[in-house]
């Protein structure tokens, strides 16, 4: 973004400082949801692990568009993203849960989690951008509106197990 734009950010009331650190979390957040997606579709292990891995590697691709868009805009901003894959552990908001219990039913509980917490943080993310940086506030919209996709994927899932087990215990 050029000296006008952010001079006009700044005008609004946007500290760019504030801004590019909200979204280095987010970014940070991005990458390791990604990872945490990735890993999670290469162990998983019990039914439906076909529909569970699918969803899992959709997912993962979505979190990397994500860090993209994230970055994007942070360079826009004039700021730089996070360089080191320890600053992500670091900065990040939402963490990052190991599948160390590769079940399916784990990795769904894990994911909807951090699809939750991503859903926060794009709020706060929007909050703070709404009505004086509609490029920002646009961004984080459209992420947000998938992370919301992606944990009524995960929890509809989750419900289809449910049903499956309380049939098979009858």
């Amino acid at each position: 973004m050029g000296t006008r734009g952010r001079e006009i950010l700044a005008s609004f009331g946007i500290k760019l400082d504030e801004l590019i650190k909200l979204l280095n979390k987010a970014y940070a957040d991005e990458w390791l949801a990604y990872y945490q997606y990735w890993l999670g579709a290469k162990v998983a292990v019990g039914v439906p692990k076909e529909a569970v891995v699918a969803e899992l590697i959709q997912h993962a691709a979505d979190e990397l568009r994500h860090a993209g868009l994230v970055a994007d805009r942070i360079i826009q901003l004039g700021g730089t993203p996070l360089l080191e894959p320890q600053a992500w552990i670091k900065e990040t908001n939402c963490g990052y849960d190991s599948p160390k219990d590769p079940d399916v039913r784990v990795l769904l509980k894990q994911n909807i989690a951090g699809e939750q917490c991503a859903i926060t943080q794009y709020k706060k993310i929007m909050d703070y951008t709404k009505d004086k940086d509609p490029v920002t506030y646009d961004m984080a919209l459209r992420i947000m509106t998938d992370e919301i996709e992606h944990e009524e994927d995960l929890e509809a899932i989750e419900e289809d197990i449910k049903i499956m087990e309380s049939r098979l215990a009858k």
